[in-house]
């Protein structure tokens, strides 16, 4: 019986990746009009774009998350001008002596990744800024602290399996290419959910081959572009941030339970931030992407933003504000911190020493 399943399972690959050829053959030249290559002499065409439909001034884009941000950072722009465009809006102007462009993402990844889309398309942009509030992950930072993290991470891109074995849909443990995906398999799955790398293309990589498989015994491109575990914000970006922080930190309000109880928030620079579209109230799961993710912020916005960046080869930052810690029991402190408008005031404060610091570079 033994060998009549192995039988079944051998099958049902080689159908599998004969489908797969069908379709790499059927798409192959449609694809190449984008400049994909399925051979070397690649012969297709690349035209480079470098018209913006509404505006083509250099800018800042700066993405917040929450409108009361966005409202105190337009009312400090000059010479604003405003441009409704599929219903978002979109205020250019003058902040702290930069051109800027500035908008709402919207609530989760696909309205964070389709804003940010719309504002690549319609501006020219040097760089984004993206800020707003977001969960903690780690137990030992305080509601009203701002985290900018290095990379960011969209960990529900998973190959959600049946049972703790190594996925094998290809054939050999840990091999799913003949589906088009692959397996990040330097990170331990939570549960049976095995993170899975995003494919990502550019104008950059567009003509490497980012994954491969076996049909009929060759070795058949599948993807191109690059595959990616997740988005490291701009280096350069970063470097600034860093030289604004601790100025910039004696500057943010404090959180007060009443008179006598008050906390100075951080600016805290960590490795990892978490983004997905669950919103995340499940302690067990926190602890997975505290510990094993080194994650110490969760949304459900930036690494949406941090992937069309970089996929429009644009830098990138983004600063948060904690408002709780993901899946805890309920903290009087959240009621305290959102109502009084602290958060944004924070981050706001935030994004124009930056934006400050950016005009001088």
């Amino acid at each position: 019986m033994s060998k009549n399943i192995l039988k079944n399972n051998q099958e049902s690959v080689m159908q599998i990746k004969k489908v797969i050829s069908t379709i790499i053959f059927i798409t192959a030249p449609s694809l190449a009009l984008y400049g994909c290559r399925f051979d070397s002499s690649n012969k297709s065409q690349t035209i480079a774009y470098s018209n913006y439909l509404t505006d083509n001034s250099p800018r800042l884009g700066i993405i917040a998350a929450f409108g009361q941000e966005a409202d105190l950072l337009i009312s400090s722009t000059e010479d604003k001008k405003q441009y409704i465009i599929n219903g978002r809006k979109f205020v250019t102007g003058q902040l702290e002596k930069t051109s800027v462009v500035i908008t709402i993402s919207g609530i989760s990844m696909t309205n964070a990744a389709m804003t940010t889309q719309m504002m690549a398309d319609h501006f020219q942009l040097k760089g984004i800024v993206f800020s707003g509030i977001a969960g903690s992950l780690n137990p030992k930072l305080n509601i009203g602290d701002v985290v900018i993290a290095q990379n960011w991470i969209a960990p529900n891109e998973v190959y959600y399996a049946n049972d703790s074995e190594l996925p094998a849909a290809c054939g050999q443990a840990g091999d799913i290419s003949c589906l088009g995906l692959k397996l990040d398999l330097t990170t331990p799955p939570y549960q049976t959910q095995y993170l899975r790398q995003t494919n990502v293309i550019n104008e950059k990589n567009y003509n490497n081959i980012a994954l491969s498989t076996q049909i009929d015994g060759v070795d058949s491109p599948i993807a191109f572009g690059e595959m990616k575990t997740d988005f490291a914000v701009d280096a350069k970006m970063l470097a600034i941030a860093k030289n604004s922080a601790p100025t910039t930190q004696t500057q943010l309000e404090s959180i007060c339970q009443n008179k006598n109880t008050c906390y100075q928030p951080q600016i805290v620079f960590s490795q990892r931030g978490v983004s997905g579209g669950a919103f995340l109230a499940n302690t067990d799961y926190r602890d997975y992407l505290h510990k094993t993710l080194s994650g110490d912020v969760v949304d459900m916005e930036t690494t949406a933003v941090a992937q069309v960046a970089y996929a429009n080869n644009i830098p990138f930052i983004a600063f948060r504000s904690l408002s709780d810690l993901a899946g805890a029991d309920h903290d009087p402190n959240v009621a305290v911190f959102f109502g009084s408008g602290i958060a944004q005031r924070n981050a706001a404060k935030l994004t124009m020493a930056f934006v400050q610091q950016w005009h001088l570079e």
